[in-house]
């Protein structure tokens, strides 16, 4: 990459709190909280927002920006918006970060423009690069699962994206356990360096419990990251009062919706918020410290809206121990009932 336009010194004690944990059996130790591009770096946020966000993550101890080609808006937004945030401040930081993303969903029209085939992976991933103004991820997944395309494709297209040296890493994403184990042994035998699993987690849902993901995962040695860790906002004290003018619910209904928070949700969010009261943390801190207490998750994902969002849940790092009556209360509200 070119010179950065713009100094930024980045925090001298930036690796001070932060805890690291191995990507499965790997040696790449990725941050506990990692940083998100989902919803808040297309091109309908402000740069200066973006920019303060990712300066207050690496600040903070968080190395790893995750992203994939169709997160914006528009698709590919995200990407070329990091490919800024990276040219202009992180030139001299590139081996301090762990940048992901992903190809699987649609990108272009056409019968080429997603699921799994080895044209559409490659192809997408010049163009990822192309948008990031990078020479290699570090992790490259695919997004989602593919029954119309054989998983030896599939999995001999990440194959290639880390011999031509354009991925350190490849990882799943929305992957099931069985399928998951499937493509561990054909990864294995091509000696690529499947490393970790990208999934929907939280306390209001265990798919990753009950499909055999998350155990499947430990078993075979790979990491789990974990997206969605707040339900959307459901795991905070945004709703305990109802719907604020100013929440997602409010006004983006792309991803949550009205009809989400129940009576019975609203209860649940409640009874958490008061066990969270408890142990002297906030419920979005318990959520976060939650999928951290056991070990089997590499590292939780978090988007923010603003700075001050990534130094709240870092603070749930402070206390990721929970009894076993705390386990079993957190699985008695959360059941549906």
């Amino acid at each position: 990459m070119l010179e950065p336009t713009t100094v930024y010194t980045p925090s001298p004690t930036r690796y001070d709190s932060m805890t690291y944990n191995h990507s499965g059996t790997s040696g790449l130790k990725l941050s506990a909280i990692s940083l998100g591009f989902w919803h808040n770096f297309g091109d309908i946020t402000p740069y200066d927002t973006m920019r303060r966000i990712v300066f207050t993550a690496f600040d903070n101890g968080i190395t790893h920006f995750d992203l994939a080609n169709n997160y914006g808006p528009e698709p590919g937004a995200a990407e070329k918006n990091c490919g800024r945030l990276l040219h202009e401040y992180f030139q001299h930081h590139r081996d301090e970060l762990i940048i992901s993303t992903k190809a699987g969903y649609e990108m272009w029209p056409g019968p080429y423009g997603d699921l799994g085939s080895r044209k559409y992976l490659l192809a997408s991933l010049d163009q990822s690069l192309e948008r990031l103004g990078l020479d290699y991820v570090d992790v490259f997944y695919h997004h989602h699962m593919d029954s119309s395309t054989p998983l030896e494709e599939t999995m001999g297209a990440l194959a290639t994206a880390v011999s031509s040296g354009k991925a350190l890493y490849v990882g799943l994403s929305n992957y099931d356990g069985p399928t998951l184990e499937k493509a561990a042994a054909i990864l294995d035998e091509l000696h690529a360096p499947f490393i970790i699993n990208q999934n929907r987690y939280n306390i209001f849902d265990r798919t990753v419990e009950n499909n055999g993901l998350k155990e499947a995962s430990h078993r075979l040695g790979k990491g789990l990251i974990t997206f969605s860790p707040l339900a959307q906002g459901l795991l905070t004290d945004r709703y305990l009062n109802g719907v604020p003018a100013d929440s997602r619910i409010a006004h983006d209904g792309r991803f949550l919706q009205k009809s989400a928070l129940t009576p019975e949700k609203l209860q649940q969010i409640r009874d958490l918020n008061d066990l969270a009261a408890e142990r002297g943390q906030t419920l979005a801190e318990m959520a976060l410290a939650w999928l951290l207490h056991d070990g089997m998750v590499t590292s939780v994902l978090v988007g923010a809206s603003r700075p001050q969002q990534l130094l709240d849940n870092i603070g749930a790092l402070r206390n990721t121990t929970f009894s076993d009556e705390e386990l079993r209360r957190i699985n008695e509200i959360s059941k549906l009932r």
